[in-house]
């Protein structure tokens, strides 16, 4: 898809949840794909693109007969809470090719982000299963969460990424 996108001329960042999924090597689960564009296109021309690749439109979700995961591209501009100076990265999809994606600092604060503005516990453990298994930031963490105004959430999570760190060296020793 990345790639049919990409050929037409559009692009777009994998965010959200997918971005998770990549970042955990699927220990974190997504039943969407959320792709903000970075480019202008038209309706017409999004629709054309992803009708070549099998995907149908209904309302703002694009749907494949083939997958269970649905396709959605939520209006930009690409963002993590107020932070809108955002470098996406291309990640390899083994021998698929590559994606336009957020950095796993940048997809663990958009997790926090979830966590910090709903109380989505769900994103809280998705974030640390991020850190845990990539090298981010702390201290870009530490200093978005400041500024979201969430200092106190960022402890939360800095706690529960060492306990799932303690976790790990105690199963790895037996």
């Amino acid at each position: 898809m990345a790639e049919a996108l990409e050929k037409a001329g559009i692009r777009a960042v994998l965010t959200g949840g997918a971005c998770a999924a990549i970042h955990t090597a699927g220990e974190y689960q997504s039943e969407d794909l959320d792709f903000i564009l970075q480019s202008a296109s038209s309706q017409e021309e999004l629709d054309e693109v992803m009708r070549g690749i099998g995907y149908r439109r209904a309302g703002e979700q694009y749907f494949h007969p083939e997958t269970r995961f649905f396709v959605e591209f939520p209006v930009g501009p690409l963002g993590i809470g107020r932070d809108l100076s955002i470098t996406p990265v291309k990640v390899r999809l083994g021998r698929k090719g590559s994606i336009r994606a957020l950095s796993p600092t940048d997809s663990c604060r958009d997790r926090l982000s979830a966590f910090i503005h709903w109380n989505d516990r769900q994103s809280l453990e998705a974030a640390v299963k991020i850190a845990l298994q990539n090298p981010v930031e702390m201290k870009k963490i530490r200093t978005w969460s400041a500024s979201e105004g969430a200092a106190e959430r960022f402890e939360e999570f800095s706690r529960e990424l060492a306990r799932a760190r303690q976790r790990r060296r105690r199963t790895s020793y037996h």
